[in-house]
């Protein structure tokens, strides 16, 4: 067994390369020419269906909310800023939207879960898409964190937020053959420094949505939007940890964001979505580093290493690491002004519902 092993580690990954590289003028084809039908004859109508958006209170999860809006689709928004969703509302009635239900609730609690979603099929009657955007990313290095209770948080948010959702609403996901939509992220197998939590629990949610995708088979599509680098909240510092015992969420209100890199994502997800596409990349070409990753990671890493280091100054943010943000004779560490911020007066493990959630961190 031994040397069978050794003899396809040796032949195998070679030989697949070869293969890969003579079938890819192929494979090319077959795929625009499906790309093409499912855009102009297998495009699914949203008009009167019936779309829950988690984290819709801003960031790519308004924008999404737009995006089906302007297909005429009946939404039901759902974060924990009630107020930001009812602005949020308003703009989706104009766009087109039939009907908007705002559900103020927190997706890491299974209860408030089952409730939006119980809600929607009392209100609507069925469940065509699922939409989890909510989502939480950090910017610090892991061996400067010195408050652990963050941790709970960033994997509550950004995995058990999109699980329970989807527990509680695959049974009517099933009765209507609708849609599942996850909002993941390139770091699930490209890691970056500064992301090793955001980075693991994207990795686990993206490979739960793989093995669901299998026990589903046809009754429920799941569309994995996978985008890199781009801006929403979590890269303005909208977001903020405060330093204490008992950490507390600060938060600007009535924060408005829009680009083109969130407004162009949400575009391509609801398009993708809409198609029956498993996957939506933004940009696609990011797909070509996982060749290095299994064929030459030494030189990955080393290539990254090299272009990510500043001049071997290392720079970081102190969110959630129990330090202070503030540096003598410096606003903030990472060079933004201060910012005026309401304070939430509920616990940390309260946070989530929107993809908002989130502090001068990564990108979504």
């Amino acid at each position: 067994m031994d040397l069978m092993n050794n003899l396809l580690n040796f032949f195998v990954p070679p030989a697949s390369l070869v293969m890969l590289a003579f079938s890819w003028p192929a494979l090319t084809f077959i795929n625009t020419c499906e790309s093409l039908y499912n855009t102009y004859f297998n495009t699914e109508n949203m008009q009167n269906k019936v779309v829950v958006i988690t984290g819709a209170s801003s960031g790519i999860g308004e924008q999404i909310a737009y995006e089906y809006a302007k297909r005429r689709a009946n939404l039901v928004l759902v974060a924990r800023r009630e107020q930001r969703l009812l602005g949020i509302s308003d703009n989706a009635i104009r766009m087109g939207a039939g009907q908007v239900l705002i559900i103020a609730a927190d997706v890491v609690k299974e209860d408030d879960c089952r409730r939006f979603i119980n809600e929607t099929i009392n209100h609507y009657g069925r469940v065509d898409h699922l939409v989890n955007t909510a989502s939480l990313g950090h910017t610090f290095y892991f061996e400067e964190a010195t408050d652990t209770s963050v941790f709970p948080i960033l994997m509550d948010i950004n995995f058990w937020g999109n699980v329970y959702p989807t527990h509680v609403a695959l049974p009517h996901l099933r009765e209507s053959n609708g849609r599942i939509v996850v909002n993941a992220s390139v770091e699930n197998w490209l890691p970056l420094p500064r992301m090793s939590l955001y980075s693991a629990a994207k990795s686990a949610l993206v490979n739960f949505y793989e093995t669901l995708r299998f026990e589903v088979e046809d009754e429920v599509g799941i569309t994995v939007a996978t985008h890199g680098w781009i801006g929403t909240e979590m890269t303005t510092g909208k977001f903020m940890l405060e330093e204490g015992a008992e950490m507390q969420w600060k938060e600007e209100r009535e924060v408005h964001v829009s680009g083109g890199p969130v407004e162009e994502f949400a575009k391509l997800i609801v398009y993708g979505a809409c198609k029956g596409d498993p996957y939506v990349k933004y940009p696609s070409w990011y797909d070509i580093f996982f060749l290095y990753r299994v064929f030459a990671p030494k030189f990955l890493y080393r290539t990254f290493r090299y272009l990510l280091t500043n001049g071997g100054e290392r720079r970081t943010s102190f969110i959630g690491t129990g330090r202070s943000q503030v540096e003598p004779g410096k606003s903030f560490v990472e060079g933004t002004p201060p910012r005026r911020g309401f304070v939430e007066g509920t616990p940390p493990r309260g946070l989530a519902g929107s993809s908002q959630s989130n502090q001068p961190l990564k990108s979504e």
